[in-house]
């Protein structure tokens, strides 16, 4: 199993570097070509949300994109130290009116629409959106 980590500052601009390195990565992984603007994308989602949260809430540690390399799939995990709402709370903000969680509902749903396994869990201490795709076996040599 390979990983690579990659770590950036919570900054609009840093998010396409980011969709770069998943994509060169997932490519060498064996994640199948017609499928690599789907990982490029769902990449760019998540850490636009991620940096998003960051910037909303003040947050200056950097965003965290953990690329996995397993035998049979691809795995991408994008995580933010952001505090997320609770179900109570969230209905509470929206009682007053606060959009908090809208635009994040937004992302979560492209995100969802572009990737078949993919799983978020979040808390008060942050976030983290894991995303897989199957890899295509490298051919055997005789």
């Amino acid at each position: 199993m390979a990983t690579v980590e990659l770590l950036f500052s919570a900054l609009p601009e840093h998010v396409r570097t980011a969709r770069l390195v998943a994509a060169a990565v997932a490519r060498r992984a064996g994640v199948d070509e017609a499928v690599l603007d789907e990982v490029r994308l769902a990449v760019g989602e998540a850490c636009t949300r991620a940096v998003g949260l960051h910037a909303g809430h003040g947050v200056t540690t950097p965003v965290r994109v953990v690329l996995i390399e397993d035998e049979k799939k691809f795995s991408i995990e994008v995580g933010d130290d952001a505090p997320h709402l609770s179900a109570a709370d969230a209905a509470a903000g929206e009682a007053s009116g606060a959009p908090e969680e809208g635009e994040d509902d937004m992302g979560l749903a492209v995100i969802s629409g572009l990737v078949d396994d993919v799983e978020v869990t979040a808390d008060e201490s942050g976030g983290l959106i894991r995303m897989s795709w199957p890899t295509i076996p490298a051919p055997v040599l005789p």
